[in-house]
């Protein structure tokens, strides 16, 4: 059974456990945790039945308690977040939060099913602290078609819980057409750093923008955000432009965030060990480095990027410190949230700031 709701009104980001009961307030982390287990069964036991299926739904289930929860979550929590200030708190039922948990998850899915290919593709060690899913043994490259299982599961869980609901088909085409952005920025991605093909004449500042805005920003802001205004019944093409403009800018910056982090951040803070610079990325810190750098720097930059042995990245380390580009990142970082601020006003006259700026609030200034 589901953790009880109650449909009264509540404020913050809790709601009642069982409606008669004393208990202790459930936030929605709590909520949205415990939904994962229901989850996991539901695909596992109670969706298909074939007994001759018990070895692969056993794998299955492996694949989804590895690769599903941990991160931050604040894609799949961003939908009954946004839920919360999108409709009344009487409108909040035991079901439409369920619905938006189970929802979220589904974006936690598509998530981890991108992650699970995407680490193949980079040849990366480790991800969310612990080994990457087709590092560990046994497993390999048959993760690729358990990354299928993961895209698969969200269309389950979609038809079973949202078949009868008004916003169905607008889901459905919402997830299908992010994921085909997502993987069309991918391609993006892969063509701009070939391995073994260091030309830094194709990281430009407009393909780079390209690749964040396919591959990042619509899937990990536009879509929480548009799932919960579709499931609030708000369907206007003008308000949904309106939040993908304030939202989209929010990926790039999130974007340019992940990529500093790469090479600044504390692995045992952000629970994976940088390779931007040994893959050959196109991320914002070689990109900037580029366009204040002297031609001798471009020369050393050219013969260290893309490179694996740590001497060639310590120099590489050591040229964005000369350049100071610790100073460049946080600068940019104030620069962008005064521009999210004047998006915020210009767009989201109709829609509650709060739904743009509680996003804000947990990625500006972040460490992981």
């Amino acid at each position: 059974m589901s953790p009880q709701l109650c449909s009264s009104p509540l404020q913050g980001d809790s709601t009642c456990n069982g409606t008669h009961s004393k208990k202790a307030l459930l936030s929605d982390t709590q909520l949205f945790e415990a939904q994962f287990d229901e989850l996991v069964t539901e695909l596992t036991e109670g969706d298909l039945t074939d007994p001759v299926l018990a070895d692969s739904l056993n794998r299955l289930r492996e694949v989804l308690v590895y690769n599903a929860p941990g991160g931050k979550r604040n894609r799949g929590l961003s939908v009954i977040g946004s839920l919360r200030e999108l409709i009344p708190p009487t409108q909040l039922t035991q079901d439409v939060v369920q619905r938006a948990l189970l929802v979220g998850w589904c974006i936690e899915l598509l998530q981890a099913f991108f992650l699970v290919a995407d680490d193949i593709m980079d040849s990366s060690v480790t991800r969310r602290g612990q080994p990457c899913w087709y590092k560990k043994d046994g497993v390999g490259l048959d993760a690729i078609n358990d990354s299928f299982l993961l895209e698969g599961a969200i269309y389950r869980i979609l038809r079973r819980h949202c078949r009868e609901q008004s916003y169905y088909v607008h889901l459905l085409e919402l997830f299908t057409e992010t994921s085909y952005q997502t993987e069309l920025g991918q391609a993006l991605d892969l063509m701009t750093a070939p391995p073994g093909q260091i030309d830094l004449n194709r990281f430009t500042m407009e393909r780079y923008k390209a690749i964040v805005k396919y591959k990042t920003a619509f899937y990990s802001f536009y879509l929480p955000v548009a799932v919960a205004m579709y499931m609030a019944g708000i369907e206007s093409e003008e308000e949904h432009n309106n939040a993908k403009h304030i939202l989209l800018e929010m990926g790039e910056f999130f974007q340019i965030q992940d990529d500093y982090l790469d090479c600044y951040g504390d692995p045992a803070i952000t629970g994976k060990i940088g390779t931007d610079i040994q893959d050959n990325k196109c991320s914002w810190l070689v990109v900037t480095a580029l366009g204040v750098m002297t031609p001798e720097q471009r020369a050393e930059l050219e013969a260290c990027y893309g490179r694996h042995d740590d001497a060639s990245v310590e120099k590489v380390k050591a040229l964005y410190n000369t350049l100071k580009m610790p100073a460049l990142y946080h600068q940019h970082e104030d620069d962008s949230y005064q521009r999210l601020q004047k998006l915020i006003a210009c767009h989201a006259q109709n829609l509650p700031h709060s739904v743009f700026l509680n996003f804000a609030k947990k990625i500006y200034k972040r460490n992981k």
